[in-house]
Order: structure tokens, then sequence, then C-alpha cells
């Protein structure tokens, strides 16, 4: 295997495109086109991960959260991150990173989540702008199904769980060509008058690329006639957190111990039980505090995340139940995920699980 090949088909699920601003997700260390038989999947990449890897004769690591976050000015060994990152680099291992940008994945770690806990009727609770466009363009009408088949398979016409979605209007299309052009229709200073139509799509902009390339390749015109608009509309397949329903309501203390018991929990940090039952659950793997008012106007029972602060809390205004499940416990069963999209694509690549629990954080019982 090449490490390209793998990287890219992960960022066809979690593209890059994706990540928040202040994230570094990618490829942290090594090169892409180097080779490898294995990789080791992880929640965190620490030294003692590196030293599993290279144990395993793993030279790529795959990991959620980036040892690369802040801006590296030397690598001196001074602390954990610049060690782990030499000792990467001395032992040719590759890192790389899929963190934001899996996390506002439809497919990602919230889903996992919605997955480990049964919820129905899922939904992105907070969706993103400003990741589609739409392109319009003007073809001869017994050409349109070429082109349609082509934009589509370059990724345009995906609409919620709708695909190969377009508009067509018919026209008049007109167009004189000089002594140098090249038409596939018509002749040099005539003017031509074609049947034309008029096809719309909707694209993520991460794709806008492959989509042209898909239409100069596919459309009959030397140079086909396109416009792109840029939608402030939200995606509502990508974003931060998600909301669903239980399959039946529960009380407080049973939605917790169902929690407990799903998420395989040893403590949950939560806001007092209310008198009402939780039907209705939002979720958020990692710090999601920042979702709470959007859960509160989502009409959520419940709000599963990590990282609340002590005056956080409070702000629930007895509206939900907060439960603070930790950062790590949220987050890990992406690596059952990543490991199973990986071992399914490419079924002769060797895919590890990484046998050491990352989590900085240890409770006394």
């Amino acid at each position: 295997m090449i490490i390209k090949h793998i990287t890219q088909y992960l960022e066809s699920i979690a593209p890059l495109a994706y990540q928040e601003s202040y994230d570094n997700s990618g490829l942290l260390t090594g090169h892409p086109d180097w080779e490898t038989h294995a990789a080791l999947i992880t929640l965190d990449c620490t030294e003692a991960v590196v030293d599993e890897a290279i144990a395993k004769k793993c030279n790529l690591i795959i990991a959620h959260h980036p040892i690369i976050f802040k801006g590296l000015k030397k690598l001196t060994g001074s602390n954990y991150v610049e060690r782990t990152v030499i000792k990467a680099i001395e032992n040719k291992i590759a890192i790389y990173a899929i963190h934001t940008n899996l996390d506002n994945s439809w497919q990602g770690v919230n889903q996992q989540i919605a997955q480990k806990l049964e919820l129905k009727n899922t939904s992105i609770l907070q969706p993103i702008k400003n990741q589609l466009a739409k392109i319009v363009t003007f073809v001869p009408e017994n050409k349109t199904g070429d082109v349609l088949n082509a934009l589509h398979k370059a990724g345009a016409g995906n609409i919620g769980n709708y695909s190969d979605c377009s508009f067509k209007v018919n026209g008049i299309g007109t167009f004189k060509p000089n002594e140098l052009a090249n038409p596939s229709i018509g002749q040099a200073n005539q003017q031509e008058w074609v049947q034309e139509d008029r096809i719309e799509l909707i694209f993520p902009v991460h794709t806008e690329k492959a989509v042209i390339q898909a239409l100069h390749q596919a459309h009959p015109y030397e140079v086909p006639a396109y416009y792109i608009h840029y939608l402030e509309n939200e995606n509502q397949e990508v974003g931060a957190g998600m909301v669903g329903e239980l399959s039946q309501a529960l009380s407080g203390i049973e939605f917790l111990k169902y929690l407990k018991e799903k998420m395989n929990l040893q403590t949950i940090r939560h806001t007092a039980l209310l008198q009402k039952p939780i039907k209705k659950v939002a979720v958020c793997g990692g710090s999601g505090s920042f979702l709470l008012k959007k859960a509160i106007s989502a009409g959520a029972d419940a709000f599963i995340s990590a990282d609340f602060k002590y005056h956080e809390f409070f702000d629930a205004e007895n509206k939900l139940l907060i439960a603070d499940i930790g950062h790590y416990e949220s987050e890990v069963y992406t690596k059952d995920w990543i490991s199973a999209l990986l071992t399914k694509k490419f079924p002769t690549f060797a895919v590890n699980f990484s046998g050491i629990n990352t989590n900085p954080i240890s409770y006394y019982h």
C-alpha cells in the first residue's frame, strides 16, 4: 500500500475541508508516497504509541487527535510533543490525524455515539454553512445525459439521502465560431441556434476541481459555458454534534444507567435529574459545551458531551440534563470505526489497534 491511497480514502469520507480553522488534521510526519504494510489506530499519538508502532512494524499511525496541534518552533525534545515527533521521524513513521474533519463528518465521531446509544432519526446539531456551491451549464439536449452522469460521478447532485439530483430547463443557445475555433457543432463565421438544456447541480465546495474537470471532459463543446454560485445554505450532512431519539423514553436515572452501560463508562458528571422523561438526546464527542444552546433549542432532553467547566453546568438552567462522560470516553470508539472502514476497503492491509490506553485521566474508586 501507498500512504496517500489510504489517506485519500479517509479524506473522501472526512475531507480536510471540513476541519475547523484552528485544527491541524492530515499527514503530520512522513511522505504520502511511502509504502506501508501496516497501520496502528489510536485516539492519541504519544511516545508510547510510537514505540508500539515500532514493535509492531507499523510505519503509519492513524490518530484522531493531532500530536502537532499548535506550531512547533523547535525540536529539542523538551516536551512530550517534540519527543513524539522526533521519535516518529527518526524511525520513519508517518503520523496522520483525522480530527475535527471527522467530528464534522456525518459518519464520524457523533454518529458512532448515536449508534452506540441506538438513537433514531438522527440529524446534525449545528450544520456548517458555506460548504456548498451550484454549477450551471448549457448542453445540447442530446448530450445532457452524458454530462449529468459525469457530474454525478464527480460528486455533484447529492442532497441528503438523495443522489443524482439536478434541475433542467430547455431553451435555445446561440453562438458564432470564428476562424480559429474548432466547433463540434456548426461552422466558422456562421451563427448557430442550438436546442440546449440548462442544467443545475449542487456540489460540496471541496469537490469543485473534480466537478469542473468532469464537465470539460464530458461536454461536447470546445469551450463549455458554465458558472458557479457559492451558497450560504447549511450543509445538513456536515457539522458539529448530532441529535436523535431513543426508542423509548427513560427516566433520568434509567438514562444514566443506560448511558453508562452502552458507553462502558466508569463515571458520569451530570446536572440534577429533571422531573421529565428523556427521549430526545443530543451528543457531541470531545469538548462540546459550545453546543449547549443548540441542544436546548433543538428540544433535547439530555446532552452528552465532555469537558464541561463548573459554571457551564449552570447554563443548562434545568432545561435538559447535561451528561459529561469524559473526552476520551466520548471519542474512543472512533478507533473501531476507522479500523472497520480500512479493513473493508483494503482487506489485505494490516490494521492494528493500539493496545495503549492514552487517556491522561484516571479515576479513583
